[in-house]
């Protein structure tokens, strides 16, 4: 079997692993059980992008190739396809939807890309008798929340049900904000996730409209806490106590010095 930089080796393997001869584990192993290992795999890819690392991101990469091949594996066993359909098919449909590049068409930005794109994925659903109940319905259900919402709001905005701009987006933030408000004097939970939702999603919705995914802004938010919480941390265990013996006002004084230092 070869082990350079080889894809066909690499499907070798995965067909290795999943033989008679192979490994017991890998042989067990079920889509469903794979579903969880893909996400986890996926996630990771986006941690090693954030982390600046090429060598990371290479190594990402390589976990979620392996996972794909390995799926692509079981339904090949199954007799459904094999990896090459699943090239094959992937192939045939970047063609497709980018007729301004493999085709005659036009395109005058990227905005219109976009619109085509969708376009030509409603058009290709409809003809395998696929055509979604929805608009909407074409957004994945497991997404993660905030990226769910603002691929929701980003749908329904392409329709014309949408924000005339920002100012009416603050307004709307700002009735909500009233509202949650008024909701968290009357003490009941219910009500407060309603609005406590209405309120994330008009967020996402401002997000979209000055070009900022949600999902992003978030993740670099919880990036900068946890720098400043880990100094925190360090600060206190310098000084020879744990976190657990600090007072809020004493860990509030340590936030606000690594704000003033500039700490991101």
């Amino acid at each position: 079997m070869k082990t350079s930089g080889d894809f066909y080796g690499l499907v070798e393997l995965v067909e290795i692993l999943r033989s008679d001869h192979g490994c017991p584990w890998d042989r067990e192993q079920t889509p469903e059980q794979i579903k969880t290992y893909l996400l986890e795999e996926a996630y990771e890819v986006l941690e090693s992008l954030d982390s600046g690392s090429a060598e990371d991101v290479c190594a990402e990469l390589g976990d979620l190739l392996f996972h794909i091949l390995f799926l692509s594996r079981i339904f090949e066993e199954a007799g459904s396809f094999n990896i090459g359909d699943v090239v094959q098919a992937i192939t045939e449909k970047m063609i497709r939807r980018h007729p301004h590049v493999f085709g005659q068409a036009q395109v005058s930005s990227s905005d219109e890309v976009r619109q085509r794109w969708h376009e030509i994925k409603m058009a290709e659903a409809k003809d395998k008798d696929r055509a979604p109940n929805s608009f909407l319905d074409s957004v994945p259900r497991k997404l993660p929340a905030l990226m769910r919402a603002y691929r929701i709001s980003e749908r329904a905005g392409k329709l014309g049900f949408d924000w005339p701009g920002v100012d009416s987006l603050l307004k709307k933030l700002d009735k909500e904000l009233a509202e949650f408000k008024a909701a968290l004097k009357k003490a009941n939970s219910e009500k407060l996730a309603e609005q406590l939702g209405d309120l994330l999603f008009t967020i996402v919705n401002l997000g979209r409209f000055i070009r900022v995914h949600p999902e992003a802004a978030l993740s670099r938010t919880i990036s900068k806490f946890t720098k400043r919480f880990e100094t925190i941390e360090q600060i206190l265990r310098e000084q020879g106590r744990t976190i657990e013996s600090a007072s809020f006002q004493e860990m509030n004084a340590i936030w606000e010095q690594c704000k003033q230092g500039g700490q991101e």
